[in-house]
């Protein structure tokens, strides 16, 4: 298992590629459409727009600058305010506080990782989990055994509570989502008013969060798997290379094992250009030049008894250089919107409605390819460059949303500033920052670029409903500078609360008879409890009370070199988390100071030797601190009734602009006197 998560994109954690075959073994089933397209307006109109990552120094210092008329316009007619995120401010423990209107206590969702005690601190991701097939019946012989009889693997969401669309469901009012995070797979519509394409949580076909596969003249002979990707040597003979694309698992082959697809590369006679052949599709590409996308078909062979299985993903090749090295990029291998292989959408056939005229666009839930960045594949320009190209697929996609929108709600979701954010940030003056100064400037003004990107989407929709509807802007959290990473396990050893016993990771050999807490995840820390964790020795009561109130006092006197606080506030879980999903809370919520985080080997339980290091990541601005360094924004159409609106608030305001009162499990208020 460690090893698999050392393999993978730090935000990939999914099991394997479990999620990916559940939908491929069982297929899709086509559902009727809710009503929500009618001709004739019969309720309210609402339109939600979440901005993931948008900043309010930064909105309101370009707001100022008269860069974001749309913003301020909305603004002036209604209201703008900071937005109290989640704590901690994870994008989806955020955005689950909003679908439920409560916080992380009714949806269980504290991290983008979780743990099982069970398992004494196995990782897993936190959105989602699947079930492995296994026999049915079970028996020992081959033919019992095989996997025609096999139950299929099944992956469910992990969120728990009451989704806020519910309440608009039964009372007959239609809602429809665009790339909604935190809701995958997609939870179903019991009265058919509902229809929702999911977002972040969606895996490609690998069965991860994003798997670019990457050819070049110098790369490996064989494939090197790195964080978000994998490297292979491509070489030419007479001016003419063959390479194979890696798909999905075949679930029925034994062992389990990808299926690959053959293509070709001819270079010009003058080598400008390539022209790349793959299952009778043959198309040319000139360096820095992107294909369209490009459906191909995996062949899942199976036992002679079962037809074969045919799946259908799409991809993108970029080809970066020609010579005098020759790299060729290629997407993750995403689900085809016309023919998904999982579960993409409620009701079922909503993605392929969507993709009618051939119109095909990322499914994956993380679409700009910060790895390909952070691993040297993409320069910062092409790093741009591919999440203009998914910008401009939302951008269509939006305006499409507003052609098929009549009445009801409208949620609509961009991730280009979040992404954006993380990559391109920049701390003037900080110390140690990779991204500071004035040699980031360029990077940065992508990133205001970007923000007046929004602002243009936002002006669609006050041009073409401003006058009739509802409109509420908002965003999961702010962002910081990340330029100082901190070990926690790694303190954790050194005071004595860990005995790795020599190992380098908590993920094996750490002796847990003398190890009293461990940190796994962004932000959280966990107690060695007796009775929850499998060899827990921490008594329940007195003792871990005891424990819990020492550790906050001495993470939050930790300083830095030069004598910054590093963590700003250590949080108790059972004082800030109510509700019956708390199962998988950490025992403390580290709340780092701004400039700070998790370093990247705590997230997945491993020590290094200096507690303290530089953060010298592309990657060089973050969220994950204390909540209170970084809220959101929230705009609004109508004046706002509350000068301390929360991202639970949310929720019992949209309800309530349909004349629904919040319901008993929303922890939230209305925003808004009506």
């Amino acid at each position: 298992m460690a090893e698999f998560f050392k393999s993978i994109d730090r935000r990939t954690f999914l099991k394997g590629t479990a999620a990916t075959v559940a939908g491929l073994a069982v297929g899709a089933h086509a559902s009727p459409s809710p009503g929500s397209g009618a001709a004739t307006k019969t309720a309210p109109q609402v339109i939600v727009l979440g901005i993931d990552g948008m900043d309010p120094v930064l909105t309101q210092r370009l707001m100022q600058a008269g860069r974001l008329p749309h913003f301020a316009r909305l603004r002036d007619r209604g209201g703008f305010s900071r937005l109290s995120t989640t704590n901690p401010p994870q994008s989806p423990v955020a955005w689950a506080s909003f679908i439920n209107g409560a916080g992380p206590g009714s949806h269980g969702l504290f991290d983008f990782i979780h743990r099982d005690p069970t398992l004494q601190c196995q990782p897993f991701y936190s959105g989602a989990r699947t079930t492995d097939g296994e026999p049915e019946p079970k028996s020992r012989n081959s033919f019992w055994n095989s996997p025609f009889f096999k139950r299929q693997p099944q992956t469910r969401s992990n969120r728990q509570g009451v989704p806020f669309w519910d309440y608009l469901d039964q009372a007959g009012i239609p809602s429809v989502f665009y790339d909604l995070p935190a809701n995958y797979p997609p939870t179903p519509s019991s009265a058919g008013n509902h229809q929702c394409l999911s977002g972040m949580g969606v895996p490609d076909l690998m069965g991860t969060h994003g798997t670019y596969q990457y050819f070049s003249h110098d790369g490996p002979d064989y494939v090197l798997r790195e964080g978000g990707g994998q490297r292979t040597r491509i070489s030419f003979h007479n001016s003419i290379a063959k390479a194979r694309l890696e798909g999905p698992q075949n679930p029925f082959s034994s062992p389990q094992k990808p299926v690959l697809i053959e293509f070709s590369v001819q270079k010009a006679l003058k080598a400008e250009s390539v022209r790349i052949g793959i299952q009778g599709q043959n198309f040319t590409l000139r360096d820095k030049e992107w294909s369209p996308w490009i459906r191909l078909e995996f062949v899942l062979e199976t036992p002679f008894y079962m037809l074969d299985k045919k799946v259908s993903g799409i991809c993108r090749f970029y080809l970066k250089e020609v010579n005098p090295g020759f790299q060729l990029y290629v997407s993750p291998i995403n689900a085809d919107p016309a023919d998904p292989a999982i579960p993409l959408s409620e009701p079922e056939n909503f993605v392929r409605q969507i993709a009618q005229d051939d119109r095909m666009f990322y499914t994956t839930g993380f679409q700009e390819d910060h790895k390909a960045l952070s691993n040297g594949i993409f320069s910062d320009q092409e790093f741009e460059n591919q999440a203009r190209l998914v910008l401009e697929e939302r951008a269509n996609l939006l305006d499409y949303a507003m052609d098929h929108y009549r009445d009801g709600l409208l949620f609509f979701y961009f991730s280009t500033l979040d992404l954006l954010s993380h990559m391109f940030w920049t701390d003037s003056g900080a110390a140690h920052s990779p991204r500071s100064g004035e040699e980031n400037a360029p990077n940065f003004s992508r990133l205001t670029k970007a923000y007046e990107d929004m602002d243009r989407m936002l002006g669609k929709i006050m041009d073409r409903f401003g006058s009739d509807a509802a409109i509420l802007v908002l965003s999961d959290h702010g962002f910081a500078g990340f330029q100082r990473q901190f070990n926690l396990n790694s303190w954790l050893r050194d005071n004595k609360y860990l005995d790795p016993a020599g190992a380098d990771s908590i993920l094996s050999g750490v002796d847990w008879a003398n190890t009293r807490a461990y940190g796994l995840g962004i932000n959280g820390l966990y107690v060695n409890l007796k009775g929850r964790e499998r060899e827990g020795i921490v008594k329940p009561g007195h003792d871990y009370d005891n424990l819990l109130d020492e550790l906050a006092e001495r993470l939050e006197t930790v300083l830095d070199e030069s004598g910054r606080q590093v963590i700003k506030k250590v949080h108790r879980a059972d004082r800030i988390f109510q509700g019956p999903a708390t199962a998988f809370a950490p025992d403390l919520i580290i709340g780092y100071s701004r400039g700070y985080r998790a370093s990247w080997a705590t997230c997945l339980g491993e020590l290094t030797p200096e507690i303290l290091m530089d953060n010298r990541s592309a990657w060089c601005a973050d969220h994950c601190c204390d909540a209170s360094e970084v809220p959101g924004v929230l705009f609004s159409s109508m004046p706002l009734a509350d000068n301390n609106p929360a991202i639970t608030d949310l929720a019992p305001t949209i309800l309530s602009l349909f004349g629904i009162n919040t319901p008993y499990s929303m922890d939230g208020k209305t925003l808004i006197q009506i």
